[in-house]
């Protein structure tokens, strides 16, 4: 199984360890795409501040973040699991699983990213500021920047079992699974139960709770459709919906009232 997670906006501080080693890090057919975001993205915010703002959208609350950008290739690196913070992360809790769900997460998770494409939750990679949704004077959108490396390298990080893709669009657009591939891909969307609504907190909490039942349990669904029916046994309320042609995901709704 891989699990295809977004990454999160706030992060935890760079490590105080060795630096990033961009020949170290997971899918190895990123590294020219990631070698041309990091270079730019470095030489934006060392250029001119108020344009790195304004293309990274950042208030200026955030203005502090375009600092990280200029220490990328020299800040501490930390595993991707600890730098990633907020709802979806808090609720995934990857610190506290067991030593042999760990060993899953390690083996499963994929993160996507606007700088670095797609990292393991194990790979060690600074604390930055660069959203999929960014577009760079050089490079352009970068879900675009990414969608061809992407379509190299994805196909064989997927192996030959189910794909739960919990992205949110802006980081789904980067690789669109096809063929083969798609037909065991399984999409989700956590809905607040009376109002039919996708609302962010729930949405994030329930994706991050819904990941570490299945490293917990050491679940192993074969598809989609097994996917549901564990997701049901974990006590998961899941509407699916089967795709119409061959080659397309399954749709999945997971239903809550609240998150506790």
């Amino acid at each position: 199984m891989l699990v295809l997670l977004p990454p999160s906006e706030g992060k935890a501080s760079s490590g105080r360890g060795a630096p990033l080693k961009p020949e170290s890090l997971s899918l190895p057919g990123l590294a020219d795409a990631r070698a041309a975001v990091l270079e730019e993205l470095v030489e934006l915010c060392a250029a001119d501040e108020q344009k790195a703002q304004e293309v990274l959208g950042l208030s200026d609350g955030l203005r502090g973040e375009i600092a990280k950008n200029l220490e990328l290739r020299t800040a501490g690196a930390r595993p991707a699991g600890e730098v990633y913070t907020g709802v979806l992360y808090d609720a995934l809790g990857l610190a506290t699983l067991e030593a042999d769900a760990r060993r899953r997460a390690r083996q499963s998770l994929l993160v996507f990213s606007g700088l670095w494409g797609a990292v393991r939750v194990s790979d060690r990679i600074p604390s930055y500021r660069c959203s999929m949704g960014v577009r760079l004077p050089g490079l352009g959108a970068l879900g675009t920047h990414w969608r061809g490396p992407m379509a190299s390298v994805m196909p064989e990080a997927a192996g030959d079992g189910l794909v739960l893709d919990l992205r949110s669009a802006a980081y789904a657009a980067a690789w669109k699974p096809k063929g083969e591939v798609a037909g065991r891909t399984a999409t989700v969307r956590v809905l607040h139960a009376p109002t039919r609504k996708v609302v962010s907190h729930f949405n994030k909490a329930t994706k991050g709770r819904l990941v570490r039942d299945l490293l917990t349990t050491g679940a192993k669904p074969a598809g989609p459709a097994e996917l549901v029916e564990t997701l049901r046994e974990l006590g998961y309320t899941v509407e699916a919906q089967a795709p119409e042609k061959a080659g397309k995901p399954w749709s999945l709704d997971v239903l809550v009232t609240q998150i506790h």
